[in-house]
């Protein structure tokens, strides 16, 4: 998979279902991790294990990973917990919202931060 952005950057803005980073834009969700910023194909409904297989390979470079599940707060199925926990990689389920706010100031810190988030749209 090629990265929107082949690098770290903090996340300019979020809403009407997709991203803002490094002067680029992407309509839907972002898997935001070491090595680059890429488009995450993900239905949440039916989110899995594989749907991770790219923090989990960049595992060794993360040392939290955030989850942004879209509006709300909700935990990843346990299938998905499960094989985070068994890669050894610490995760934190949050809105997507609280997510951005919280990798922002992580990614400021120089912390090794990575982000899986879920895009949101706002009704008018």
């Amino acid at each position: 998979m090629t990265a929107h952005y082949p690098g770290r950057a903090a996340i300019d803005s979020y809403g009407a279902g997709g991203f803002g980073f490094a002067g680029m834009s992407h309509k839907g969700s972002i898997m935001v991790l070491p090595s680059g910023i890429y488009a995450w194909d993900i239905d949440p409904k039916l989110m899995t294990p594989r749907d991770f297989a790219m923090a989990i390979a960049e595992k060794g470079d993360i040392d939290l990973l955030l989850i942004g599940m879209g509006h709300d707060m909700a935990r990843p199925p346990k299938p998905v917990r499960a094989a985070l926990e068994a890669s050894g990689i610490l995760f934190d389920p949050m809105a997507t919202g609280h997510a951005v706010s919280t990798f922002n100031l992580l990614f400021e810190e120089k912390r090794r931060v990575a982000a899986a988030l879920i895009g949101v749209d706002f009704a008018a």
